[in-house]
């Protein structure tokens, strides 16, 4: 069982950065994928950025060349760097982990991330 916490979320004006951190409570070396989902008000819960064991990393369109997913295995981390900011951005933001395909989904309790226009 894997236990994520993250933090780092926060009130900021449109254009404005801010970094988010995933802590896993073991390895994440080898789970197959790690990410990060958004829930904003109102609306569905969706996926933002992915970052498998291979190295790969995938992006939601509307946040490619704006976010970056980092997984640090060592460290047991993901991050998400996220700059420039949108109000649209504005949503509740989780951690996920995946180990293996049909396995088990963990998740963090989210951090909250505001963007005023």
């Amino acid at each position: 069982q894997v236990q994520l916490v993250e933090s780092g979320g926060g009130l900021v004006q449109a254009g404005g950065s801010l970094r988010l951190s995933c802590a896993a409570s073991g390895s994440i070396a080898n789970i197959g994928r790690m990410a990060w989902y958004r829930q904003a008000p109102g609306k569905q819960r969706v996926w933002v950025a992915r970052a498998w064991k291979d190295g790969r990393t995938e992006y939601e369109d509307s946040v490619k060349g704006r976010f970056t997913i980092v997984r640090d295995n060592t460290e047991n981390m993901v991050y998400l760097q996220m700059n420039p900011l949108e109000p649209e951005d504005t949503a509740i933001y989780r951690c996920n982990a995946y180990p293996w395909p049909g396995g088990p989904n963990y998740w963090g309790q989210g951090t909250q991330v505001t963007v005023s226009s």
